[in-house]
This record gives structure tokens, C-alpha cells and sequence, in this order.
């Protein structure tokens, strides 16, 4: 049941209408492998960082269960860093500094020990990179799930981007990805566009308002739970991969039945994340807190109607 998961490994600076932060760990990476290792303790990341990415990082993950052999550290270079600032309804943000450093010219290494893996999550990054590792891999895994951004919709990359996306099972990306990919307005019929360029599965993140899981012939939702505080949404759609994928891993059950609980898991995994700045809260996270929340999300949409 190995995961491996692959993305950036970065350093962030956040600043939200409460608060600010140094420079800390961040990237789709770190969040999704930190998601995924409360569900496996088999959980293998691949990544690259600079000589100045802090051994104290390497060892927190390392300490969550996380196998970080493939995460290469490059001599003399320094790690990717993103600065932003959240606007009042953090939904929307402006990026004020955007250093891709090792990231630039990244070339993923797959060690001889992570070829065992069955589970695949592609984390944010070119679709030239993802296609890699695909490649890379001995074995196809048993699913192969891909999240991707808008950046990767232009001109310049989405011949690249859709014929990765026919390469995998899984594409999880938010509502207005999904209609700019599709060219839809309609999130059923963009849907059906997505899925058409090969996935069984589409994973449409909504952000607060939930999320929506679509196969050939169902359909189904998530809603978001209601938060008294969201404090940083930096990395929420990442760790909701990670404990998508992570649950999935952890059962052996790729079933659409178990992809909805594996939706309503990776929920409960952002909503943790929003609540401290970056990775903090998934840091400390306890298995109590975890299935305490996944019960409040099962409370959410619980009801019974009686017919007369």
C-alpha cells in the first residue's frame, strides 16, 4: 500500500488579515505528503530543495512516517520560495514574490525504493514533470491521481497538461480550472469533457462551499464544514489530495463507495489545515482530532426523512 507522492518542497511567507509568517515550510509536496502519513506510515516523497532547506524540516517529516530518500538536495542553490498576502475573504490572493530557484530546472529522481509503489499522487507541478515520473515507474500503480492549476491550462503547456491527463485515473483540480480546461460553465458538462480526455474520476474542489466527485455514472458531494476560524488557506486543496489519496492507500479500496469517504477524509484534512498558518496544525495533528472531525462532517449531511 506504498504511497508516493511528488510535488514542491518550498519555503512560504504568508500574510492573511491575521497575521503574518517568517519563512516556513511549505509547497504541494510537503502538504500532501503530510496529509497522507496519518492514514500510512508507507508514504514516499519525491522533491527537490536547495542548501538552505533546514534539516530540522527534512527530520519533522521524517518523524511523521514520511520516507524522504527522493527529496534531492541541491548544493549550493537555494529552495523555492513563495511570498503572498490573502485579501480580506481569502479567497483571493496576490502572489508578491515567486522564486523558482531548484525548482526551475527539476529532474525527478525515482529511488530503486520506491518502485514498489501501488499509489500515485501527483502534486502540483509541470506537466513535463508528472509525465516523468509516470515514466520512471517499472510498474504502473494501481491508481495514479493528478492535481493540476490553471498556469498549466495555457497555450504553452496544456497540449502537455491533457496528454497527462490521459495518463492517469484521478484529476482533482478546483471549479474554475475545471471550466477553464473544459471551456463549460456547467460543472456536469465540464465534467463530462474532462473525464472524456481519459480519467474514470474527477475530484471538483469548491473550496468552502465542498466538493464534488464524479464518475461515468455518479455523482457525488461533499459539503465544507462550517469553520469559526479560517486562519490561512495556503495548502488546503494539496492536504485535501494528500487525505484523499492516503485513505485510499490505507483501505486498498478504490471503489467509487470508497472514493466518497476518501473525499469526505480529505475534507477533514483541510479543514485543519485553514486553521493555523501553513503546515502547523497538520504538524501537530492527533488521530482523535482526525476522526472527531470526520464525524462532525458525517453529523453535517446526516438526516432522515419520513414519507407519509
Amino acid at each position: 500500500m506504498s504511497l508516493l507522492a511528488i510535488g514542491s518542497v518550498a519555503f512560504d511567507q504568508i500574510e492573511t488579515p491575521f497575521g503574518k509568517s517568517d519563512k516556513i515550510i511549505g509547497g504541494s509536496g510537503t502538504y500532501i505528503a503530510m496529509a497522507a502519513s496519518y492514514f500510512t506510515n508507507q508514504t514516499k516523497l519525491v522533491g527537490v530543495v536547495g542548501e538552505d532547506f533546514r534539516q530540522e524540516d527534512l527530520n519533522m517529516m521524517q518523524k511523521h512516517g514520511i520516507n524522504t530518500e527522493g527529496v534531492q538536495i541541491k548544493k549550493g542553490e537555494k529552495t523555492f520560495f513563495w511570498s503572498g498576502r490573502y485579501h480580506a475573504d481569502l479567497n483571493t490572493r496576490d502572489t508578491l514574490v515567486t522564486e523558482l530557484n531548484v525548482l526551475g530546472d527539476f529532474d525527478p529522481i525515482i529511488p530503486e525504493s520506491y518502485q514498489d509503489c501501488e499509489y500515485l499522487m501527483l502534486g502540483n507541478a509541470t506537466p513535463a514533470v508528472q509525465k516523468t515520473v509516470i515514466e520512471r515507474l517499472h510498474k504502473r500503480p494501481k491508481l495514479i491521481v493528478l492535481d493540476t492549476m490553471n498556469f498549466w491550462m495555457e497555450e504553452a503547456f496544456i497540449s502537455g497538461l491533457k496528454e497527462v491527463i490521459g495518463m492517469v485515473d484521478v484529476v482533482s483540480i478546483n471549479d474554475e480550472e475545471a471550466r477553464m480546461l473544459s471551456g463549460e460553465y456547467s460543472l456536469v458538462k465540464a465534467a463530462k469533457k474532462i473525464m472524456a480526455m481519459g480519467p474514470k474520476y474527477l475530484i471538483i474542489k469548491k473550496g468552502e462551499h465542498g466538493a464534488l466527485l464524479f464518475s461515468d455514472e455518479q455523482i457525488f458531494f461533499a459539503p465544507a464544514l462550517p469553520l469559526e476560524d479560517v486562519f490561512d488557506p495556503t495548502g488546503a486543496g494539496d492536504t485535501f489530495a494528500g487525505g484523499f489519496i492516503g485513505h485510499l492507500a490505507s483501505t486498498k479500496d478504490i471503489s467509487f463507495e470508497n472514493m466518497k469517504r476518501a473525499v469526505i477524509y480529505g475534507s477533514a484534512m483541510a479543514s485543519f489545515c485553514v486553521e493555523q498558518f501553513g503546515p502547523e496544525k497538520l504538524i501537530e495533528l492527533t488521530a482523535d482530532e482526525l476522526e472527531g472531525r470526520v464525524q462532525e462532517f458525517i453529523d453535517l449531511v446526516q438526516f432522515e426523512i419520513e414519507y407519509n
